[in-house]
């Protein structure tokens, strides 16, 4: 097949820019991001069309990650069992007793969401299965329940140096740079605006109670009673059955806590079979996926350990958990295979390279570096739904922009930047894993999450802007992060005051 005439031309944007704004559009995730795979298989093979059928069913084989899909169905299940077993019920009637108000449950949520910062599809799907039942008692949206989870996800992952995160970022950073992945790593965390700006609003939505845009909307059909405002159709089909009377508080705590132990020791072990030597070095060089469908099919064990001895379930019922788990999985996997597909497609169409081709040639060593790749970072990670993608295309570009000993400082500011951008795109796209893990995990519809999230994203997005303008200029970490905060603190005090 000969190459195509938009293969690495602005082209290559228009399949997943298509994608998104239909989506918002229409509200309809699953027909939009077919349609924006058929136009990206379309200018891939210049608009032959049994070529672009044949390129489209290649690039969703070859797109799809099995080890994700794995882990999806085996959470699924565990979701189900817990709630089957009655440990979902006792947990949120005793949390309800010591939970007294929405305040305290949507602080717990978050609480727990910085907790498990090993991995983001990890965080999403946990947090939404054992927060769940204790929102939905205080009446908070399942768009609220799912911003709470996402904002806590990627954001948490990529400060915290123990994370599968942190191993991305470790691996992007050429050999021969002036400082090692991991120290870079580490230099870029007081700089990393975007998720520590996004952590500190999750606070004070947490505690004031403050909504605005269409999160406001949903918050207050939440407390009528609807708690989806639309969508609520896809979860009623696969809600799981009756739960136990028997069920105990330990019987969503201990898997839970088994889960999370078997995770962390898998990649750790994982880490040490690949050559670590400390426990740092294992996490940067672990197998994440792997240890996570480890952790899934453990925890599936132990949960029939746990529960069948004190029939709490029947053997029958824990069987068909899992094609209940499957069920309640759809949704979510649905969008990922399109979404994956989307991106393979950009790969395929060579995204990374007309960015990378417009980044080399207007790129030069000023103040206004850190904003500017800021920027150009959210806009690649939007239009892909990839932050890692996104990771490996700009950090390489920015190391290479600065090659000086004595501009080690703006280096790091600017790579901060590209990994604080990224993880804004990635936070406000559709076709984002992790968006789509978000919504899976609160179980609220997937356009009515990105609409609300998408408002709250921008806020952080433009202080971000502000803040890296700072960073470029004095270099200095706790001035750059100090002014920041007190910037979007004013930006959400006067939006509250207009608010009401």
């Amino acid at each position: 097949m000969d190459a195509s005439i938009f293969i690495g031309t602005w082209w290559s944007l228009v399949p997943p820019l298509l994608a998104i704004v239909l989506a918002l559009v229409t509200k309809e995730v699953y027909s939009s991001l077919f349609i924006g795979v058929a136009v990206g298989a379309c200018l891939y093979t210049g608009f032959h069309p049994w070529n672009a059928f044949v390129a489209l069913f290649d690039i969703m084989k070859s797109s799809m990650n099995l080890n994700i899909l794995i882990f999806d169905v085996l959470l699924g299940m565990i979701i189900v069992l817990m709630t089957k077993s009655g440990g979902s019920a006792a947990y949120g009637n005793w949390a309800g007793r010591r939970i007294k108000s929405k305040r305290s449950a949507l602080l717990a949520t978050s609480g727990l969401g910085v907790l498990i910062f090993v991995d983001d599809y990890f965080n999403c799907l946990t947090v939404g299965s054992v927060m769940r039942p204790v929102t939905d008692r205080f009446k908070v949206s399942r768009a609220k329940l799912a911003y709470i989870i996402d904002a806590t996800a990627a954001p948490v992952c990529i400060i915290a140096p123990i994370s599968s995160w942190a191993a991305a970022v470790n691996s992007y950073v050429p050999d021969d740079a002036a400082i090692t992945g991991f120290q870079l790593f580490l230099r870029t965390i007081p700089y990393n605006l975007y998720a520590l700006l996004t952590l500190a609003m999750v606070l004070y939505i947490c505690i004031t109670g403050f909504d605005f845009g269409l999160m406001k909307k949903h918050e207050q059909n939440a407390a009528k009673g609807d708690l989806f405002t639309s969508g609520a159709e896809e979860f009623e089909q696969s809600r799981p059955e009756k739960s136990s009377a028997a069920g105990k508080v330990i019987d969503l705590v201990l898997p839970v806590a088994v889960l999370i132990v078997s995770a962390v020791g898998a990649m750790i072990y994982t880490g040490y079979l690949d050559g670590a030597t400390d426990i740092i070095t294992a996490f940067a060089g672990c197998d994440a996926e792997t240890s996570l469908i480890f952790a899934t099919m453990f925890t599936v064990l132990f949960m029939l350990v746990l529960y069948l001895p004190r029939g709490v379930i029947t053997f029958k019922g824990f069987m068909e958990s899992f094609i209940d788990g499957f069920k309640l999985m759809i949704p979510a996997i649905g969008i990922l295979i399109f979404a994956w597909t989307l991106k393979g497609m950009g790969d395929a169409l060579q995204i990374g390279t007309f960015v990378e081709n417009l980044v080399g040639a207007n790129a030069s060593a000023s103040a206004l570096i850190p904003a500017i790749m800021f920027v150009i970072a959210v806009f690649l990670a939007f239009s892909t739904g990839t932050s890692w993608g996104t990771f490996a295309i700009l950090v390489p570009i920015v190391i290479a922009m600065f090659p000086n000993p004595e501009q080690l400082e703006m280096m790091i500011i600017a790579v901060s930047a590209v990994l604080a951008g990224a993880v804004c795109g990635d936070h406000v796209s559709p076709i984002s894993d992790t968006t789509v893990m978000s919504s899976a995990g609160a179980q609220s519809n997937h356009i009515n999450h990105v609409s609300t999230q998408m408002q709250y994203a921008a806020v952080v997005a433009a202080v971000c802007i502000v803040g890296y303008l700072i960073a470029g200029f004095l270099k200095v970490w706790w001035i750059t992060l100090g002014l920041s905060l007190a910037l979007l603190l004013a930006v959400l005090t006067i939006l509250k005051r207009r608010t009401e």
